[in-house]
């Protein structure tokens, strides 16, 4: 039987948790809405030249087709993960879904570059409704037992969702034009938006006070930090704009630091993250993605570029990543039941590292077979990796703070996501003749540190 328990300041957490269909239906709402974002989160990016064609503009401008949307996210996650702790997470993500759908046919309908970027940022916008309080509601819903579970489908469905996009994306446009890369959402998500509506438990809404001049700094703090550290990726040089952005941003994180340092229910964890176990793990999660994007962006120039391969092939060849993913996430969820984060982390860090060096070191003319079985050892490490570490992230919240867990989660990823792609920009400028190999031995390099920062978790 279902029992939830109100903490103070109107958050719903879970004694028993959901059971039986309830639970089943809930976790596929959860899945299919987080699929969904994480696929849009890359999808658009193998569309970018028939986009530039059809809409008659140019490739830096269709570039912030990709960049609207991740830069709507890391402005609002924080902030809508903070309002879920007081409204309650299932009615943050249901408004959220709501809201990516409509957008999904606002992009799939769009006949101008700007109507295109106003209908991402839209998108982006309802993705941060449901990245900021999916874990949290995973924590909420499943038994304490099963919860290791839970973290590791969910990380599965992320890992799997952000490395089958250019796959997806290759496929669609096989047999249909690119407004079909965001027109399949709409169906789903009416589906997804129902099954949620009906098998979320929704808790009373908190009468606590929501800072607002907390969630602009926020905003203005990741907002300028993005576009700063994208328009230094995307140039010769650090210009005098990109350092008085940067500055910009310092001061809005200074500001945010200090009014957030001293409250009990802040935006920014800021107690959270100077507990150093908190912070060791946030910070291996960023240098995780930062490595798996560094991978993601640089293997199809490496691969059609260098190797010859054409579109399909190069999803073919990325996807026993994902599906090296799916089957080993669910035995990292049930290890972290018995075994520390920072060992699995630091062990699925490790088989990270190793699987990118040796598609770095790949052979002049590589059979894919050598290509697919270093792509597995890379999905067993980053497969070992994310569940058990979201779990610590989630069990080191106090009551009531777990939508701030959840919020860091998906703000870890989605800096991590923007840092490889930056790196990896920078890359192709300076290197572009090797630059698949010097992004994989970037990415191996940043694997490699975060393991040893994830074994520190345990002295």
């Amino acid at each position: 039987m279902q029992q939830i328990a109100i903490e103070r300041g109107g958050f719903a957490a879970k004694e028993d948790a959901l059971a039986g269909s309830k639970l089943i239906f809930a976790v596929i709402a959860i899945s299919l809405a987080t699929a969904l974002s994480s696929l849009d989160s890359v999808i658009a990016n193998i569309a970018l030249p028939t986009i530039t064609t059809i809409l008659h503009t140019s490739p830096a401008d269709s570039v912030w087709i990709v960049n609207a949307y991740q830069l709507s996210i890391i402005m609002t996650l924080l902030p809508l993960s903070s309002l879920g702790d007081r409204v309650g997470y299932a009615r943050i993500y249901v408004v959220g879904l709501a809201l990516f759908t409509f957008a999904s046919l606002m992009c799939a309908m769009s006949t101008s570059l700007d109507m295109l970027i106003i209908s991402r940022v839209l998108q982006g916008l309802g993705a941060a409704g449901i990245g900021s309080v999916n874990t949290a509601i995973i924590k909420m819903i499943y038994p304490s037992r099963l919860l290791g579970r839970g973290v590791s489908i969910h990380a599965s469905v992320v890992s799997i969702s952000t490395a089958a996009g250019p796959t997806i994306a290759a496929a669609i446009l096989s047999v249909a034009t690119w407004p079909w890369l965001f027109a399949i959402n709409v169906p789903l998500g009416v589906i997804t938006f129902f099954v949620g509506f009906k098998a979320l438990p929704r808790p009373p809404v908190s009468r606590a006070s929501y800072d607002y001049f907390s969630a602009l700094l926020n905003a203005a703090m990741f907002g300028l930090l993005v576009i700063g550290v994208d328009r230094m990726g995307h140039s010769d040089g650090i210009s005098a704009s990109v350092v008085i952005q940067l500055s910009a941003a310092a001061i809005c994180a200074w500001l945010l630091v200090r009014r957030e340092r001293k409250r009990t229910k802040p935006l920014l964890p800021v107690d959270l993250l100077l507990t150093p176990a908190f912070l060791l793990a946030i910070l291996t999660s960023v240098c995780s993605f930062t490595a798996q994007m560094l991978a993601f962006v640089s293997l199809p120039f490496m691969l059609q570029d260098a190797l010859g391969r054409s579109t399909m092939e190069t999803g073919a060849l990325i996807t026993p990543w994902p599906i090296a993913v799916l089957c080993i996430a669910p035995l990292a969820g049930s290890l972290s039941n018995r075994f520390k984060a920072g060992a699995l982390g630091g062990v699925g860090l490790a088989i990270l590292a190793t699987g990118l060096t040796l598609l770095a070191l790949l052979p002049a003319h590589p059979a894919s077979f050598d290509i697919g079985w270093r792509m597995t050892v890379c999905g067993i490490g980053f497969g070992l990796f994310q569940p058990p570490n979201n779990r610590s992230i989630l069990a080191l919240a106090p009551l009531g703070r777990t939508g701030n867990a959840s919020g860091m989660i998906s703000v870890a990823r989605v800096l991590g996501q923007t840092f490889g792609a930056v790196l990896t920009a920078l890359i192709l400028l300076i290197e572009p003749h090797h630059a698949g190999e010097v992004a994989l031995i970037t990415g191996a390099s940043f694997a490699a540190v975060a393991a040893c920062v994830s074994l520190t978790r345990l002295l």
